[in-house]
């Protein structure tokens, strides 16, 4: 049974408790845990049912290349706006519980008016449901984001955070390995376009599942907030303020133009992906969404182990330009080569779980903790813009000049995105070399800094009734100076303070300096 008197006060003074229903025990927050990386299992798995079915759409619903791109373009479109006022409303006016069944609710909802519009065969009813199934889509991860923090707040937070965004990129995973299969189950009772669409009820259930385990997590986070005595965090700024973006330096917006540039030449790549391998080697269809999965395959089971790599080593720019100039090397193979696909997909794979851990980390050594929000919120606006636009443009490109020139397209995004990543090393280099420096060196740096603001403060803080007294004295001399000099129009300031702010000023001044060359500037104190 549960102890009430022990959930008084904080688990980390207490001797860790016995019960495994107790919210603070390592069992029962496993339990919590799986239950999150489950939330946005669905979300993810039904954002890339197009690309699993992607030669069915072009035979079963008649859609050409450009129509078909629009089907994932429409996701990213709300998320130019919500990225910026998802974990608004959910500080302010939803809290995490009720905010993370709204959103999964309309990433459902989303998901079956999407799978409706197959089934009858309208593209706008498609088109309608994919860009519901985009309102929700993103703000949920918002909202795991969110209780990810509030259960693993701690030592725990890189691995569980790294944990739960793989969990997320297998279930895109999983619906590469499945839905062919299912199609052809499906087919066996249904013709034409209807099939299709049942194959994507069946897939919407994935999100139902989800949305049964965000009502379990939420009973499970309001009983642990009574049990623990927690209150969810309520903020005290506002979490986008647009005069912060005026504040933010030149690295950052580099850090941007990486964000869209090299990710253009990822998700998009992975959406028209499938008929590429059918084109170029002849691949079966699933044998197409296998190699098509492994982007996403070694994404989910790398990311946490190179999270790791990059606390231990630091290093985040030199990172960041190596997994960008393995990409390149990645599409050139895939490309210009009839080299086994898996080769290139591979070596994609592994270097976009590199930069992800390495990139994302930048922000929040550039951007100070109160602009955060604000600046991931615009890194994600930005890049969603960019998916928006680009994957339109795909398939047009698809339609007209063929996937060769596609691949031409993707190796001009990273091109540019690998100028941004050597012009941050350089301004880096120029600027003490924060964002490369090794944990320890960084942590060094970090701590002098803090010294020597401490140290200042302190000086401000401790002043003696001497002190008082000098300044008083210098004051009394001063105005005595002024009256004996003003016929004569010399400047007292020269020689006195002005006032007594600026006396107090001069002499904390005068005696940090004296502390750091003791050997130079004699102590006037």
């Amino acid at each position: 049974m549960d102890n009430p008197e022990s959930s008084s006060s904080t688990r980390l003074n207490q001797d860790p408790p016995t019960s495994w229903c107790h919210p603070a025990h390592r069992v029962h927050r496993f339990l919590a845990l799986i239950l999150m990386c489950f939330l946005c299992f669905g979300s993810y798995f039904c954002y890339d049912t197009p690309g699993a079915l992607a030669d069915n759409f072009k035979g079963d619903s008649h859609l050409n290349t450009s129509q078909f791109a629009l089907l994932y373009s429409i996701y990213s479109w709300p998320n130019v706006i919500l990225c910026f006022i998802g974990g608004y409303l959910i500080d302010r006016y939803f809290g995490v519980r009720l905010g993370t069944i709204i959103y999964m609710t309309i990433v459902f909802i989303g998901a079956v008016v999407f799978a409706f519009g197959v089934y009858i065969n309208q593209f706008w009813l498609m088109i309608l449901g994919r860009f519901i199934f985009g309102i929700g889509g993103e703000s949920l991860q918002v909202a795991v984001n969110n209780y990810v923090v509030l259960w693993f707040n701690g030592k725990e937070l890189n691995m569980v955070f790294g944990l739960q965004l793989s969990f997320s990129r297998f279930g895109s995973t999983v619906n590469f390995w499945v839905m062919e299969p299912i199609y052809k189950w499906v087919a066996t009772y249904y013709a034409g376009y209807e099939k299709l669409g049942v194959t994507l009820f069946i897939a919407s259930l994935t999100c139902l599942g989800s949305l049964i385990c965000g009502l379990i997590l939420g009973w499970m986070d309001h009983r642990a907030e009574k049990m623990l005595n927690r209150q969810e965090a309520q903020a005290k700024d506002e979490p986008f303020r647009l005069i912060d973006i005026f504040n933010f330096k030149p690295v950052y917006w580099l850090v941007c133009v990486i964000c869209v540039a090299y990710y253009l030449a990822i998700f998009p790549f992975i959406a028209l992906g499938k008929m590429f391998f059918e084109r170029k080697f002849d691949f079966m269809p699933q044998d197409a969404n296998t190699v098509n999965s492994m982007v996403y395959l070694l994404s989910a089971a790398l990311s946490p182990f190179f999270g790791i790599l990059i606390d231990k080593t630091g290093r985040n720019v030199t990172w960041v330009i190596l997994s960008i100039v393995t990409t390149i090397g990645s599409h050139f193979l895939l490309a210009f080569t009839f080299i086994n696909p898996y080769v290139g997909v591979m070596s994609l794979g592994i270097s976009y779980s590199l930069l992800a851990s390495g990139l994302w980390p930048l922000i929040a050594m550039i951007v100070p903790e109160n602009q955060l929000g604000t600046a991931y919120g615009i890194s994600q606006a930005v890049q969603n813009m960019g998916l928006a636009t680009v994957l339109i443009l795909a398939g047009i490109i698809v339609d007209k000049y063929g996937y060769l020139m596609l691949e031409m397209f993707f190796l001009g995004c990273l091109f540019i995105s690998l100028i941004a990543g050597v012009v941050i090393y350089i301004v880096d280099s120029a600027n003490n070399g924060i964002l490369n420096l090794s944990p320890s060196v960084r942590e060094a740096y970090l701590n002098k800094s803090a010294n020597r603001a401490e140290e200042t403060a302190n000086l401000l803080d401790h002043v003696d009734s001497s002190d008082q007294e000098e300044v008083d004295s210098r004051l009394t001399n001063q105005h005595s100076s002024q009256l004996t000099n003003q016929n004569a129009g010399i400047e007292s300031s020269g020689d006195f303070p002005r006032d007594p702010a600026q006396a107090h000023s001069d002499r904390i001044r005068s005696r940090y300096i004296s502390q750091l060359l003791p050997s130079t500037i004699p102590d006037r104190s």
